[in-house]
This record gives C-alpha cells, structure tokens and sequence, in this order.
C-alpha cells in the first residue's frame, strides 16, 4: 500500500493538531469539488484558507513554525504541508500559474471519512435493484456486466455484514450506561433511528431480498449453462484482465458461482442480524428492569451487592479478573479452594446418643382455598407479561379498523399504558406483526414523553 501511499500520509489526521488538519482539508475539497477537476489555482486555496484561520477558533494550534504568523502565512504554511504529506500536489503550468490538486489516493480517502462523520447509510435497495437489472438485461458487454454484478454483491455483502457488527457494537456499549433514562434514550433516539429505521426495517419490507432472488439466481444458473454467453463474457474479461481465454472462462465460472452462493447464504447473515436486534432489545430491557429493582429483599440487595462492584470496578479500570481484589468483598463472603479431597475434607455429622423414634407421616390434603388463590395469582401473572400476540391483538383492538393512526392516540392514563406504548414499538420491526411503525417527531401526553410513531395496519 506504501508504495502508492506515502508513510506519513496518516500523520496529519494522527497530530495533536488533527481537527484544524481536517477542517483546512474539508475546505479544500469543497472548492475543488464544484471544479471540473481537482486542480485550481494556488491563490483562490490560500484565500479561503486565510478566511479560515481569521477565524478565532482556528488560531490554537500547537506549531512552533505558526507562532507569530498573519492568516496569509498560516494558509500557505498548511497548504505546503499537505503537499510535504502528500495529500495535496502542486504544479505550475504552461502561464507560470501554480494550480493545486488532490492526489487520486487523498479523493478517494476524504470521500469515505466524509461519509463516516456523516453517518452515511448504505442504501440496500440500490444494490438489489442494480444486481436485478443488470441479470434480466441484454447486453453487448456480458463481461463488464458480470464485473458490475459481483462489484454490487460485494458491496451488499459487506453491507449486511457491518449491519450484524453495528448492532453487536450496541450490545457492547450498553454496559456504559447506568440509568434506566439513559438506556432508553439509546435505545430509542439513537438505536431504533440510526439501526432500525435506517437499515434493518427496510430489510424487512422494501429492500427485502427475497423478493428479488429467486430471478437473480435463476438467471445465473441458465447464463452459466449458455455456451454462447459464456464465450463473449469470457473473450471480454481476458481483454480486461489481460489474460487468456480460458483463465477468463474460469473467472467467468467462479464470479456466477461466487454471486449465486452469496445470495444463497445470504439468510444466515439475515438471520443473524435479526437474532442480534431481538438481543440488543432484550439487553437493554433487562437491564433497565435491572437498575430499576430496588427494596430489602434478595433480589434488591443482590442489585445493589453487584451495581458497587460495578462502579468500584469502572472507577478503578479493573479488568474482570480484578474483582478478587475488591476489599469490601472479603467481609461478605468467604471463599477458599481446596487443593487435595480426602477423608477429612468431608463433613462428618454428630451423632446424637438419643434413640430414634420414628413419627407416623400424615397424609394431609391440600387447602384446596389457599391452592386456588396461589393459582389465581399466578394466573394474574401470566396475563400481565406482554408478547408479541398480546401486542398484536392490543394494537389491532385500538385501530378499531383503521388502517392507521398516531402513538400518541394511545390510552395513557397510567405506566402501564406507557409500557404498551414502548412494546408497540419495540415489536413494530418483527416479522410476522399484524402492524408496522413509521418514526415521526417528539411528543408530551400526560408527562410522558416520547418520540411519537405511526402505526399502520399491514397492507396500508
């Protein structure tokens, strides 16, 4: 890679100076992005970079070079150091005009860090389309079409593929928060908006592959059959590739197999990414139930035995393995490992020197009242825990036969509506729910307040 990249390509964005290194840069992109090439001239950089820096925010830069210098100097001062770490090349031409321009390498590489900070979603639908058009179509450059099929098979792939990864790295995170505020916010204003709405729920209605794969296979498997597709393909990628004939008729054989096994195998991944989001949700449920337990019984002071653990372990950045050495433990519990079992190490009961008289068992009934009250109780329980048949029938229930309506025309007179309100939207992304939700604008019923949602009856 270094021999196409310099070796301190990377140092400006690795500086203690990195925010104003990609601010100039951003600037300077922008310029030359609305040019018919990434050449202008030298003097139109140096102004809006001198604009730049009379601004306050851009004079705290830690440069011994930059101290004592005016806006002008400090512009031409960055512009050559971009050129010295090779993002930026300069040339003069034929009128003695110097022109400045980004290296091909620095393009491509400010394009894929503008869509990271931008937080850029890949647009699966575009790539299934692309993929379907191309297969169903007739063209004179089988070759070039095949080349542009895997290219978007791959980008889908890799897509689904940091789809599953992004949701894991939310599970991972939800150890940072220690509210039950906390974790709902994440869940709802940045989960359920940056995971759910974007990516995953279009997975499940418009941009789902199964409705456009079994054709994209279909006509893989009969082009690799058609000796004449196979010949034109295959003369036209040992052209592009530069290879023989029948290396190309390989590769022509391996992309069909390649793409018809991507989207064969493409259910594991979506089965994973939705085993994955029905985790995520549980995680941070759980752990909100968790945080929100409290009193004197068992449970609540196991809450709270583990909740100091926690913080003394964060506070202290231990790694797990550091509990042991948590001092307070040691006077809750004694625990010690024995490194040979014999005879001894077994506990011997006294033996009484009464003698034994044995008691008849009395076959008593059970308190058929008590039974049915411990059963009516539990009874009770049971109706209360929410699933997604509950939930369905409760939606379907507050339609009343219309085919939508808004969160906030919920009942909610008490938490227990409020829970409902969240299962509703919680249960909104699942297959197989007679309803679906569509994200609208924040909203205050009653004291409760939320991001409000439709919820529209499916087929409407």
């Amino acid at each position: 890679m270094f021999q196409v990249i310099p070796e301190n390509f990377f140092v400006p964005l690795a500086s203690p100076n990195k925010a104003i290194y990609w601010e100039c840069l951003i600037k300077l992109f922008s310029v030359m992005n609305h040019q018919l090439s990434f050449g202008v001239e030298r003097d139109i950089l140096v102004q809006e970079l001198q604009y730049y820096f009379d601004q306050e925010q851009a004079l705290a830069i830690e440069e011994e070079e930059f101290d004592g210098k005016n806006s002008r100097d400090k512009a031409n001062w960055m512009l050559r150091r971009l050129e010295y770490y090779g993002w930026i090349e300069i040339e003069t031409d034929k009128s003695y005009v110097q022109r400045a321009g980004f290296q091909e390498y620095a393009v491509k590489m400010i394009k894929t860090l503008l869509e990271i900070e931008e937080g850029k979603q890949i647009e699966y639908q575009g790539y299934i389309y692309t993929i379907y058009s191309l297969v169903r179509s007739n063209t004179d450059n089988p070759g070039i079409v095949l080349l542009s099929i895997l290219e978007n098979t791959d980008m889908l792939i890799t897509g689904l593929k940091n789809l599953n990864s992004g949701i894991k790295h939310y599970i991972d995170e939800l150890t940072k928060y220690r509210t039950p505020a906390e974790i709902m916010d994440v869940l709802f204003n940045d989960y359920i908006e940056n995971i759910v709405d974007k990516a995953y729920h279009r997975l499940l209605t418009s941009d789902n592959v199964s409705k456009f794969r079994p054709e994209i296979v279909e006509r893989l498997e009969s082009k690799s059959r058609n000796k004449a597709y196979i010949e034109k393909a295959s003369a036209e990628l040992a052209a592009i590739r530069e290879v023989s004939k029948e290396q190309a008729q390989e590769l022509v054989y391996q992309y069909i197999h390649d793409i018809i096994n991507a989207f064969q195998n493409m259910d594991d991944i979506l089965a994973e990414i939705n085993r994955k989001n029905t985790q995520y949700q549980k995680a941070a449920i759980n752990r909100a139930k968790f945080y929100l337990i409290g009193g004197e019984d068992v449970r609540g002071q196991l809450k709270e035995i583990l909740s100091e653990v926690n913080e003394k372990i964060n506070a202290e950045g231990m790694e797990l393995g550091g509990i042991y050495r948590i001092s307070f433990l040691d006077e809750m519990i004694r625990i010690y490992s024995s490194g040979v079992l014999d005879e001894k190490s077994l506990f011997v009961p006294i033996e009484g020197k009464k003698e034994f008289k044995p008691v008849e068992l009395q076959n008593e009934l059970p308190d058929a009242k008590l039974r049915q009250k411990k059963l009516k109780k539990m009874m009770e329980k049971m109706e209360r825990v929410l699933n997604p048949e509950k939930i369905n029938l409760y939606v379907l229930d507050c339609l009343q036969g219309r085919g939508r309506m808004m969160a906030s025309e919920l009942p909610l007179a008490t938490t227990e509506d409020f829970v409902y309100l969240i299962y509703i939207r919680l249960y909104g992304q699942r297959k197989n729910m007679k309803y679906v939700v569509e994200a609208g604008k924040d909203v205050v019923v009653n004291g409760y307040r939320f991001r409000d949602y439709a919820i529209c009856k499916n087929g409407h």
